[in-house]
């Protein structure tokens, strides 16, 4: 994975990376359809209206790049709800990704892994945002500006996964991944998202998974037309967990999910870290999320090669204390190694 540290204004901060892109001769072959298009061009203005700073973010990646800006918003803004074949639903962007938060004695924790075709293992990135006038935060991110999961100074975590949309469902809005920018730079707890989620234009089905400091926890089920807040269950020990993977799980959002519910063994992988979570006896939180996300509870993280899909890294978050543990690569394998770029100040 790469490191940057991001730093300054929201343009500035897209100059570096748009620096970086072309350092390293970037290519961006972006082919978008007609449907692709249009919806990425009316996201790209509700992108500038409702969360400008990231629109200007862009801007200075394609001032740099000298690439056309339109199109290149366009591209981000279908990512996870839109970036794939119609007929055939099928996508480098399906995630197959499992992320869990859950309490252990006074503490609150959170895990997760991001489970994606082995290519983006290569220019997946773990990135430190310190924006002017707002949160600072640690993003993973299998893209960049946008990501898949984080957490900020505040000690709020918030995470996205993959639910697969339904194509007459789709509308302009911010996609899952843009939803996690958004809430990590301007939120400061789990109330602060839940009212961002329910003001924000949503652009298709997702989950977003909600955890601070305080214990308090939730996934939003979304939709552009609902959203369920599920929240957390107890364990046998009476603490708070919560779990989400690549189908909603509450009977009544079913209906916007176009998968068959089993995304990548999403269901396996969910009653892996249920039972885990709910049942078992443990005395050591990291371990034991070390445990269930290196398959040693259950199935998690044994993909077969022949799948071409893998964990491409791994994350463990304590977040009462701001602490970052992340394996880049499959966890069986890749050691958790701190990452303290958040406490530098």
């Amino acid at each position: 994975m790469y490191h940057p540290r991001l730093k300054g204004s929201h343009y500035q901060m897209g100059q570096k990376m748009g620096k970086i892109f072309k350092g390293c001769n970037a290519q961006f072959p972006i082919r978008l359809d007609k449907f692709q298009r249009g919806f990425g061009k009316e996201s790209g203005n509700l992108l500038r209206k409702f969360f400008p700073e990231a629109a200007e973010e862009i801007k200075g990646i394609t001032d740099v790049i000298e690439y056309d800006n339109e199109l290149f918003t366009s591209w981000m803004m279908c990512m996870g709800c839109c970036l794939y074949n119609i007929d055939e639903m099928e996508s480098v962007e399906v995630k197959g990704c499992t992320a869990f938060s859950f309490q252990s004695g006074d503490k609150t924790y959170y895990a997760r892994n991001n489970d994606l075709p082995p290519f983006l293992k290569k220019v997946s990135k773990s990135e430190y945002y310190e924006p002017e006038g707002k949160s600072r935060f640690i993003l993973n991110t299998s893209s960049f500006i946008n990501g898949e999961e984080g957490i900020n100074q505040h000690g709020l975590v918030a995470a996205m996964t993959f639910v697969m949309p339904k194509l007459e469902e789709i509308r302009p809005g911010l996609n899952s991944v843009f939803l996690v920018r958004y809430i990590l730079e301007n939120c400061r707890a789990v109330s602060d998202g839940i009212h961002s989620l329910k003001n924000l234009p949503i652009a298709s089905s997702c989950n977003i998974l909600l955890a601070d400091k305080s214990g308090e926890m939730v996934v939003a089920e979304c939709n552009p037309k609902e959203i369920n807040f599920r929240l957390p269950e107890k364990s046998r020990c009476g603490k708070n967990f919560i779990i989400t993977v690549n189908h909603f799980t509450t009977e009544k959002m079913k209906k916007y999910d176009a998968s068959d519910g089993n995304t990548y063994f999403s269901e396996e992988r969910y009653l892996t870290a249920y039972k885990a979570l709910k049942d078992k006896a443990y005395s050591d939180a990291l371990g034991h999320a070390k445990s269930i996300l290196t398959g040693k509870e259950g199935f998690m993280c044994q993909y077969d090669k022949s799948l071409n899909f893998d964990t491409v890294w791994s994350s463990i978050f304590d977040i009462t204390n701001n602490k970052i543990f992340r394996a880049e690569g499959n966890p069986f394998k890749a050691k958790f190694i701190e990452d303290k770029r958040l406490k530098t100040k």
